[in-house]
């Protein structure tokens, strides 16, 4: 049961769970970016929001997707999004840049500029990520 914040009005897993509390519209994200950012970001929107139990929040930096916890964080940068997923197991190749051991998990890094950088691939990590948390 998820559960939304007075203040900001986020929805989330669980009550009283800590979060960066602020009202923040997803254009601030994307003001000044590359007009087709933000047409990956809607493709994996539409890919991951229909996920059972998948709750979207957005911060002033990054918006946050979570299940029970957070499985995937999307970063608009100055010309590409960085998307950050985990995993049971390291993935040294590309296209993830960097994999990083956080406890019992890896923290992982794709950048992507254009649709085509939109594999298969990426989705069947996401869907790794939304199942292991």
């Amino acid at each position: 049961m998820s559960w939304t914040c007075p203040k900001c009005e986020r929805e989330l897993p669980k009550p009283g769970q800590r979060h960066y509390c602020a009202r923040v519209g997803l254009d601030s994200l994307f003001a000044g970016r590359p007009p087709e950012l933000v047409l990956v970001f809607d493709k994996i929107l539409a890919e991951v929001a229909d996920w059972e139990g998948v709750l979207v929040g957005i911060t002033p930096n990054c918006i946050v997707f979570t299940r029970r916890f957070t499985f995937l964080v999307i970063r608009p940068m100055r010309k590409e999004l960085d998307i950050k997923f985990y995993s049971k197991i390291a993935h040294p190749e590309k296209p993830v840049l960097k994999s990083t051991a956080l406890g019992t998990k890896f923290e992982n890094h794709i950048r992507v500029a254009v649709l085509d950088d939109l594999q298969p691939t990426l989705f069947a990590y996401l869907r790794e990520s939304y199942r292991l948390l």
